[in-house]
């Protein structure tokens, strides 16, 4: 049997671990050849491929990115994508895809599937919304990188008495911001999922002041005030259709010092949330995702995803992962006010 593999969307760390598990026991255990796809989606639409032996995974459990590199290339998008796709895996003698993303990669499998490609899905995104599973790997890294960010600023903070705005990514669920706020003592936290009232922050901040401490306030991307609409880093939209955010926490800042009159300064965190070397426990969460997807394959269970439920891999169906995002409920919010002030 022949199983290609692919990265697709946001780099992540985790993703090596991923391919290493699925090449290992495909290889170890079934005797497969296993080839990789290069930059998304684009490799199985351009036929741009590579082989994926034992001595190419050997050293990339830690390492950051992905070897195959990746892209937000939509194959709907593209003239004849999907057609294309299926003439590359005919010719290359390719059975099976393992495809590993977030939303927009999966929802690409998803429609995969129903025009007869056997995809099995593995769940990727640093955000943390795909809502058919408890955890994605990369979530854990991203909020360790944030939370040590955090840390640091909060003692520059303190030094010069000043509010300070951690900007983190998180464009339609705050799970980052809210993770990384809660972890690193954060005085307010901002999520997508409720527009929050300036008035109401800047008290919290001056009530801060007051008590003689400098006020550490996260807020996702894509966090918007009351009546307000995100701020955009510019129009341009990508093939799935997503506006690039960027500048909420900037704005913040502002209104903060132009309305409490003390100083305030912003820092985006931006794209070190993605990189770098993955936590111990992304890196095991990968490396089962792995294994277990390649049991899928080997299964026939084509047009699944494996997702943690609990401390265990399931498989649920692809549309089923990529019908609707997971968001921070209110519960959850609500736990994290009474630190906030």
């Amino acid at each position: 049997m022949r199983v290609g593999l692919l990265t697709g969307g946001g780099d992540c760390p985790g993703l090596n671990a991923v391919i290493r598990a699925v090449v290992r026991k495909g290889i170890e255990d079934y005797d497969w050849d296993l080839v990789g796809f290069r930059n998304g989606w684009q490799g199985p639409m351009t036929g741009d491929s590579r082989p994926l032996g034992l001595d190419h995974v050997e050293d990339i459990l830690a390492r950051g990115g992905t070897i195959l590199g990746s892209s937000r290339t939509n194959p709907y998008k593209e003239n004849d994508g999907a057609g294309r796709i299926k003439s590359t895996l005919a010719e290359q003698g390719v059975d099976a895809l393992v495809a590993i993303g977030g939303e927009d990669t999966l929802g690409v499998a998803s429609r995969l599937t129903d025009d007869g490609v056997n995809v099995v899905g593995v769940p990727k995104t640093i955000d943390n919304d795909l809502d058919a599973t408890d955890y994605t790997f990369g979530f854990d890294t991203a909020v360790h990188i944030a939370t040590e960010a955090i840390d640091r600023l909060r003692t520059t903070a303190e030094s010069h008495h000043r509010a300070l705005v951690v900007e983190v990514m998180g464009r339609h669920a705050g799970w980052i911001a809210l993770h990384s706020g809660l972890a690193g003592g954060a005085n307010v936290i901002l999520v997508p999922e409720r527009e929050f009232s300036v008035e109401q922050v800047v008290e919290w901040v001056e009530r801060r002041f007051e008590r003689m401490y400098a006020p550490i306030i996260v807020v996702a991307e894509g966090a918007v005030p009351v009546g307000g609409a995100e701020l955009l880093h510019s129009g341009e939209r990508d093939a799935f259709g997503h506006v690039r955010l960027g500048g909420v926490g900037q704005w913040l800042a502002e209104e903060i010092a132009d309305r409490t009159g003390k100083e305030s300064r912003a820092v985006v965190l931006g794209h070190v949330q993605r990189g770098g070397t993955p936590t111990a426990y992304d890196r095991v969460l990968a490396t089962r995702f792995g294994l277990q997807a390649t049991q899928a394959v080997a299964d026939g269970d084509f047009g699944t995803m494996v997702a943690l439920r609990g401390t265990d891999i399931v498989r649920v169906r692809l549309s089923e992962a990529t019908a609707k995002i997971k968001t921070v409920p209110k519960d959850r919010y609500e736990e994290a006010q009474v630190f906030f002030g």
